[in-house]
């Protein structure tokens, strides 16, 4: 029997299946790329830490007087607790507002003016960390000054966080939101839903994963931002009491006293880097379990 000639469409197939498959593996390469960035990234870090953590045990960074270097005292904890509380503060002055923005451009602006607001969103994304720490440092700090001195403090850092991060939640929630096109929101108001019906039903359960995908994203950026905090949060290690003191941050920390750091210090200082990394971890190992559960939930 002769051969059956390949048609167009079974061409087609194996064209398409031979693309898929090189997409696949270009895929599997970047992810590997990627997970081999991270590891070395860990393993650099913590081969910088090991002689100290041999001499000191890990209680040191945790349990020490204070942080002294010259004494062999390198308590991380005042830099700990200082980063949490600047970005912990700065996502609850940020999170409502960037998710109300994106609900407004969503669901209430015209068209016109949705584009402009997104636009002018999207500009804050591209301006210097630096350039809101010298706004901060010259506008924000001498207005809390004539508050409560001094004016350098975790308002001010958190204040000047929350206004890098916003655009960062709006943007990702709007995202979040796109499903629900205009065709989408004229069937629900056809069945006679009011916006805020169609919101509370409709869109905020099926947008939760990515809203808390954003938060946790922002909280990322404002955990890792160094110069604008540098400016404008006094760098004072110690805990701070009430949010009119001045406090220093782990990213604060590096970049102060990277350049002259030598030996056990050093190592200290990339301690502060491998805890930074460890909380960004955890953040985002949170967002995938809060999401599998979810999906368990729906199913």
């Amino acid at each position: 029997s002769l051969p059956i000639p390949p048609t167009d469409e079974s061409v087609g197939i194996l064209v398409r299946n031979y693309c898929e498959w090189q997409l696949i593996w270009a895929l599997r390469l970047c992810a590997g790329l990627v997970s081999c960035i991270v590891i070395c990234i860990l393993f650099y870090l913590s081969r910088e830490i090991w002689p100290l953590w041999q001499t000191t045990g890990l209680t040191n960074f945790f349990r020490a007087a204070a942080w002294n270097p010259t004494e062999g005292q390198f308590n991380l904890t005042p830099m700990l607790v200082g980063s949490l509380a600047c970005s912990i503060l700065s996502l609850v002055i940020a999170g409502p507002l960037g998710i109300f923005s994106a609900i407004f451009s969503r669901f209430y602006a015209t068209p016109a003016v949705a584009r402009l607001y997104r636009s002018f969103i999207q500009l804050l994304c591209g301006i210097p960390s630096v350039v809101f720490g010298f706004w901060g440092l010259v506008v924000l700090v001498p207005l809390i000054n004539q508050w409560h001195a001094p004016g350098a403090s975790l308002l001010a850092g958190s204040l000047v966080l929350a206004l890098m991060i916003l655009p960062t939640i709006t943007l990702i929630a709007e995202s979040s939101f796109g499903a629900f096109d205009r065709s989408t929101q004229n069937a629900a108001y056809s069945l006679g839903m009011s916006r805020y019906g169609m919101w509370k039903v409709s869109v905020w359960p099926l947008s939760k994963s990515g809203i808390l995908t954003a938060m946790i994203l922002a909280l990322g950026r404002a955990m890792g931002e160094t110069m604008a905090v540098v400016m404008v949060s006094g760098n004072i290690v110690q805990i701070p009491e009430s949010v009119f003191d001045p406090v220093r941050t782990l990213t604060a920390n590096i970049a102060l006293e990277m350049a002259y750091a030598t030996g056990d210090h050093r190592a200290a200082l990339f301690m502060s880097g491998l805890v930074l990394v460890i909380m960004v971890m955890l953040g985002v190992a949170i967002v995938d379990r809060v999401s599998c559960v979810r999906k368990e939930s729906a199913v």
